[in-house]
């Protein structure tokens, strides 16, 4: 259990992006719009794969929403071993020890994503709003092993979608509750009080 997300992990890292910098869709963002937002499951949320969880909005906008569960730790597992299974190589011991690997959502659970901190860019980080981006590519890990990463990284596996409406449809119905996103609050939060302290912060008036 331990490294069977890593050894996932590193079977997709080399796989191209679906997606890079910027929109070329030229899609139109709703008004208001949830991207840079936290999702927070109701109480009363019926879907096991969502109880309990904060998820972070990475788009929001006419075509759909897409999010990243940010609070379900799959395991974690020694750096060294993934940079060897991704055969990148590194001119000194790596920076940090062990790479915790996140749940991000029921969707192609094996695609991997690195949400993080705004201070890192690539030519495959999405281009969006908010205290937090998303890159996937391998040269992100190198980046972190080396400490030339960004301050604050989640590894996660899979991502949480909607169609166009979806999302809206599940919010009139009260499943989710919206509260506002803040970097020191996504990466550094104690995963098991998360979700109580997100819900405390929601927003009563959507």
């Amino acid at each position: 259990m331990r490294w069977a997300c890593a050894l996932l992990l590193a079977a997709v890292l080399a796989a191209a992006p679906a997606w890079a910098a910027g929109d070329p869709a030229g899609r139109t963002e709703l008004a208001p719009s949830l991207t840079g937002q936290l999702l927070i499951a109701a109480p009363e949320m019926a879907d096991p794969r969502f109880r309990r969880t904060v998820i972070y909005m990475v788009s929001h906008d006419a075509s759909g929403a897409f999010g990243i569960v940010i609070n379900r730790l799959l395991g974690k597992g020694p750096i060294a071993k993934l940079l060897q299974g991704l055969e990148l190589e590194l001119d000194k011991p790596p920076a940090i020890d062990e790479v915790p690997i996140h749940y991000g959502g029921p969707v192609e659970i094996n695609r991997f994503f690195v949400l993080h901190s705004r201070d890192y860019v690539s030519p495959h980080t999405r281009a969006a709003v908010g205290p937090a981006l998303l890159t996937s590519d391998a040269e992100i890990v190198r980046a972190i092993a080396t400490g030339k990463g960004p301050r604050f990284s989640l590894f996660v596996m899979g991502y949480a979608g909607w169609a166009p409406g979806q999302l809206e449809s599940e919010l009139a119905r009260d499943d989710w509750v919206v509260a506002p996103a803040e970097e020191s609050f996504v990466f550094e939060s104690d995963m098991e009080e998360m979700w109580k302290r997100a819900y405390q912060q929601r927003q009563l008036e959507l």
